[in-house]
């Protein structure tokens, strides 16, 4: 039996459109972003990196726009940053935190 959480995990790609789910919010402080997922009641620490890959995700971007985003605003290669956020987003994903809309272009 394949497990549920793995296989949605490896279904984050650069052309997966992320959004978080109404009951999660989250604040960014100067030394982490702090994401609370209201339906658990369970708080999540992101690192500043992460924290703004996920501010870069608002509005239900793909991945790929958002890596984009980072990557020209921050000056780090493109690919990387792209693999980093899905590795991100699939960790997220088996919190809850976000939701993975679907695999459609831009």
């Amino acid at each position: 039996m394949i497990d549920k959480t793995a296989q949605r995990a490896a279904s984050v790609r650069p052309e997966s459109r992320v959004s978080l789910p109404g009951h999660v919010v989250y604040r960014e402080l100067p030394l982490q972003t702090v994401v609370l997922n209201l339906a658990t009641g369970k708080y999540h620490g992101l690192n500043p990196s992460s924290g703004r890959m996920l501010a870069a995700l608002e509005g239900g971007r793909t991945v790929a726009a958002a890596a984009r985003t980072v990557a020209d605003r921050y000056g780090e290669p493109r690919a990387r940053i792209e693999h980093d956020l899905c590795e991100l987003c699939s960790r997220l994903l088996e919190r809850g935190i976000v939701h993975v809309l679907g695999s459609h272009g831009e």
